[in-house]
């Protein structure tokens, strides 16, 4: 599944997770880092991206207007790049389901509250 990560995540998972996640991007590196979400939401869905987001914002969306492009909401506070990067590497099976799913357009994944 490729990934396009929104503002409020770091660019560096692009690069931890290459193996993981080909052909994923960050906003920043396709000129959208202050793009409207509705963009963002375009971009993604044009171009065969799932968007995954600690913003809420994306998460309403995708219970409205359903997918493409499907939602990865990230569910972790204050976590850090490092243990985001370690929640999508662990995750990993689950995302391709869901990616694979006809009849899901949301995926949460969180970090233990002990974890965070």
């Amino acid at each position: 599944m490729k990934i396009l990560f929104d503002a409020n995540l770091s660019p560096a998972l692009v690069t931890g997770l290459r193996a993981e996640y080909p052909g994923s991007t960050h906003v920043r590196d396709v000129n959208l880092r202050s793009a409207p979400d509705t963009q963002i939401w375009e971009y993604a869905k044009t171009h065969g991206f799932a968007i995954a987001s600690k913003d809420t914002d994306f998460r309403e969306r995708s219970f409205v207007e359903g997918f493409p492009p499907k939602v990865i909401w990230l569910d972790v506070g204050n976590a850090g790049t490092a243990q985001i990067l370690a929640l999508l590497q662990n995750e990993q099976q689950r995302v391709e389901t869901f990616a694979g799913a006809t009849d899901a357009s949301l995926l949460i994944l969180s970090i233990g509250a002990s974890a965070v």
